[in-house]
């Protein structure tokens, strides 16, 4: 199956970006925050537990009780939090509710249910919501919850969500089984308002490996002050990659993620390019002398005037590039989408101007480059950096002011 443009974005709902499961009605076999980890589902064949095959997703047992609103013994559907009464579900179907990571605009769904061969859930339905923040009830405490249902009392909490009545974003839908080539269950959305929760429902009951939720990331304006430096291309503040020349090993959007990074894994790495010359020389100024270079565009959150970049490699030791550099552009949405089509490799249509000139990388540290090294104080929409000839980056931050500010500095910035 051919990928939607919409994984193109960020992952919203992922953990790493802060994503977690507030509410899960059942999580017999395997618990619901399986579904945001930002690895690839993987299969133990000889991996059982005290309750049954070990998966990676969220498995619920398989439903016995019909629809009701009131609790059962525990005689024969036990917790293991041993509450003495528990509600298994409350619409006789399993349901889940997720916190995004970072609050957005989602574009597409990716219910992967990989491994899920026999116990796959046969149908979904997703519900969303933007709660305030003194809206949002609190989270599920940690540790394994496999074995566990939800209790009476989390049943009353998240009642007071109203969440059966949120917007329907995918109605009922089929999904597929597990299998290589059919586990990518895709689903586009159109819905142009900001989200920051989603209700999963299951039909009736079953497994899914992964719940990947793609779009990007809108910040609350209250949250920001007209004086503070933002970083324009971060996803929490709507920051999103648009285009690559080659993503072997790791994504270019993971560069824009939350935190550093965790691992190699967690960064934009390369494949070796073969066009590198036999016998290396370095420049006048110690750089590389290379024919080629990778490349990855993003579209920064805001418009804005970019005063502090910086380059992570963390991780990446014998693998980091030589040089990097920054060109910038400000585009109409026009032309942006007349890029989006063309994969940004029509070097006409866009006219890129030097951010920051060639510079020479180093392995595993922070770098930072401002003051006269930036060539440009303009406002600027788009962003590209190449790297030469090859390599990984873990992050790169773009701190500066966004064009709001320079039009009303007394005012707060509006995202």
């Amino acid at each position: 199956m051919c990928e939607p443009d919409f994984v193109q974005f960020n992952n919203l709902a992922c953990e790493t970006a802060g994503g977690k499961v507030i509410f899960a009605t059942d999580e017999w076999f395997a618990p619901a925050q399986n579904l945001l980890k930002r690895e690839p589902a993987e299969f133990r064949a000889s991996a059982f537990t005290e309750f049954g095959k070990w998966m990676d997703g969220w498995e619920t047992r398989r439903k016995r009780i019909p629809g009701t609103a009131l609790p059962f013994s525990s005689t024969d559907i036990y917790s293991a939090s041993h509450h003495l009464m528990v509600y298994l579900s409350f619409e006789g179907h399993d349901w889940c509710i997720i916190q995004l990571g970072v609050p957005g605009v989602i574009h597409g769904f990716d219910v992967d249910t990989s491994f899920f061969t026999g116990n796959y859930t046969p149908s979904i339905s997703i519900q969303a919501s933007c709660l305030q923040t003194d809206e949002f009830p609190a989270a599920k405490p940690e540790g394994d919850h496999t074995g566990m249902a939800a209790s009476e009392g989390e049943f009353k909490a998240v009642a007071k969500l109203r969440s059966e009545l949120w917007e329907e974003l995918v109605p009922v839908k089929e999904l597929k089984p597990g299998n290589p080539d059919t586990c990518h269950n895709y689903f586009h959305v159109a819905f142009p308002h900001r989200v920051t929760h989603i209700r999963l429902n299951m039909y009736p009951d079953g497994g899914i490996a992964r719940l990947r939720v793609y779009g990007v990331g809108q910040r609350d304006c209250a949250t920001v002050s007209g004086l503070e430096q933002v970083d324009l291309v971060a996803l929490a503040n709507g920051g999103v990659c648009l285009g690559y020349s080659d993503a072997h090993f790791g994504h270019p959007r993971n560069m824009i993620g939350v935190g550093r990074a965790a691992n190699m894994g967690d960064g934009w790495e390369t494949a070796r390019r073969l066009d590198r010359p036999q016998v290396l020389k370095m420049n006048a100024v110690g750089i590389l002398e290379v024919p080629g270079s990778e490349w990855a565009v993003f579209r920064l959150g805001h418009p804005g005037v970019i005063s502090l970049v910086e380059i992570d490699t963390n991780h990446f030791k014998g693998n980091y590039p030589d040089s990097c550099k920054i060109e910038a552009c400000n585009l109409t949405t026009e032309e942006e989408q007349l890029c989006n089509r063309e994969r940004w490799r029509n070097g006409e249509a866009v006219k890129w101007r030097m951010l920051l000139p060639p510079q020479k990388l180093k392995p595993h540290q922070r770098q930072f480059f401002s003051g006269n090294v930036l060539a440009l104080t303009q406002v600027m929409s788009h962003v590209r950096l190449s790297i030469a000839p090859d390599g990984g980056v873990s992050r790169m931050r773009l701190w500066g002011r966004p064009k709001h500010f320079f039009n009303n500095p007394a005012n707060e910035m509006d995202f």
